[in-house]
């Protein structure tokens, strides 16, 4: 590999040739072997869209010249536009922080390639980086980045398993099933209940990521290094949010105090705290699936998903519930995300945050994966799954649990009464009922009714 010698603050230093960073990036690849794992593509978007909204903002302001403001915005466009230029972003997530070395590597590479556009010298520091400190810039791209992900691609995601549920749940609406609760018989439900409930826990979570999308618009950018604003003009966080705004079509406003979007990532946590709870409702409705599914013959064998792929390596004919497994796999890595952005969160020390990186890897890994589980579990388990009636029925006639109808009539110890000779000779509650009662068996038929009690009342 043919190298090139290149300077910073600290000296000289071998780069290589092709590489469009420069010496602090090279340094940051030299300190951090650590994970081989670099922050993903939508911080580094919303990193270079700030640097954009940046030169913009700052060249209104007359503190970059016209052309050198251009250049840094072209730079950005040719950068946004080629796939293979993220590859000169390889600085680990394990680093400084701040998140020093990730913005000096894209004011490196801007720099490098604004300066080929332009004949001229553009300095990373003090061009690209105008107005700015990594301590305002990294928290600014970690809250557009994940402003812009929620927007663009969980929200969406949770949208569509919601129409998804809902869809399944009108379909379903016909069919009466055992209810459970402890795992234990319990009394009937509609199918279309139970999926009601799934639907109404997305809905909840897309409620409070909704709220998170608002507080997620306020951005530290114009704090500079501790919040006072030293070295940025002071209508800079003003209009950078309007650039910014143009450029991602969200509204984005500074915030209302810098100093705290600075010292601390309450937001980031608040977020990933929605998402947890997203997680653990897609936890919950995963396992519903699984067990209504489980069997075919020695389970409960209520519903069939979708036959994806053989089960098993040895057993033929064996075929898993795929999907809802690797939807509680996710929700069980976004909830260790959320652990780890907590204990970032905590890592506010003064004026600065110094787990940013951290925090920035894992929320972003946990909206993707939501989002990806939510799309999967909609398409490939809750639309194409059927429903067995005839297990249905089969555990609804042998429940004696639906004795509880009869508890106004005849009284709580009666009932419990019947209900255990039910269990014991394992008969259904119907004909014990009407042995053990004068009610007659028209009444109780229609007492019993499996689907009147999913109804309510007395």
């Amino acid at each position: 590999m043919n190298y090139r010698t290149v300077t910073d603050s600290m000296g000289e230093l071998q780069v290589p040739e092709a590489a469009l960073w420069g010496a602090q990036t090279q340094r940051a690849i030299n300190n951090f072997p650590i994970s081989g794992r670099s922050l993903p593509q939508p911080f580094i978007t919303s990193l270079l869209l700030a640097k954009s909204a940046a030169a913009r903002a700052n060249s209104q302001l007359g503190l970059l010249e016209s052309d050198i403001a251009a250049a840094i915005v072209g730079a950005v466009d040719q950068l946004l536009a080629d796939e293979a230029l993220m590859t000169h972003f390889p600085v680990d997530v394990f680093q400084t922080g701040s998140g020093t070395s990730t913005n000096m590597n894209a004011n490196e590479v801007i720099a490098t390639l604004a300066s080929r556009s332009l004949g001229q010298t553009v300095s990373a520091n003090d061009h690209v980086n105008c107005g700015q400190s990594s301590n305002d810039t990294i928290p600014s791209s970690i809250h557009i980045s994940a402003a812009i992900t929620l927007s663009d691609v969980l929200i969406p995601a949770l949208d569509h398993l919601y129409r998804e549920i809902r869809s399944k749940a009108a379909s379903v609406d016909g069919y009466v099933k055992t209810g459970r609760t402890h795992l234990m018989d319990a009394m009937p439900v509609r199918l279309s209940q139970s999926l009601g409930a799934w639907a109404e826990q997305i809905r909840s979570c897309r409620k409070n990521l909704d709220h998170q999308l608002t507080q997620l618009l306020r951005l530290a950018q114009g704090g500079t290094a501790v919040g006072t604003g030293v070295n940025a003009h002071p209508e800079f966080a003003e209009l950078f949010n309007h650039e910014l705004s143009k450029l991602t079509g969200l509204p984005f406003q500074p915030g209302p105090d810098l100093f705290m979007l600075i010292s601390s990532q309450d937001v980031a946590v608040q977020t990933s705290a929605s998402i947890k709870t997203l997680a653990v409702a897609l936890m919950k409705i995963a396992n519903d699936l699984r067990w209504m599914n489980s069997g075919p013959l020695a389970g409960l064998g209520e519903i069939e998903l979708e036959a994806l792929q053989p089960g098993s390596s040895i057993m033929p004919g064996k075929v898993n519930p795929v999907i809802p497994e690797a939807t509680a796999m996710v929700a069980a890595q976004i909830i260790g995300n959320d652990t780890a952005i907590t204990i970032g969160g905590q890592s506010g020390n003064f004026e600065l945050n110094v787990m940013l990186p951290l925090i920035a890897f894992n929320l972003l890994g946990s909206i993707e994966l939501a989002a990806n589980a939510s799309h999967l579990l909609a398409d490939k388990a809750i639309a194409t799954f059927t429903v067995n009636e005839a297990n249905l029925q089969q555990a609804l006639a042998r429940n004696p649990i639906l004795v509880t109808a009869l508890n106004p009539i005849v009284g709580y110890m009666k009932a419990a009464e019947i209900a255990k000779q039910a269990y014991k000779e394992k008969r259904p509650v119907l004909d014990v009922a009407d042995e053990q009662t004068n009610l007659g068996r028209a009444e109780l038929e229609r007492l019993l009714d499996p689907a009147k009690l999913t109804q309510g009342g007395i």
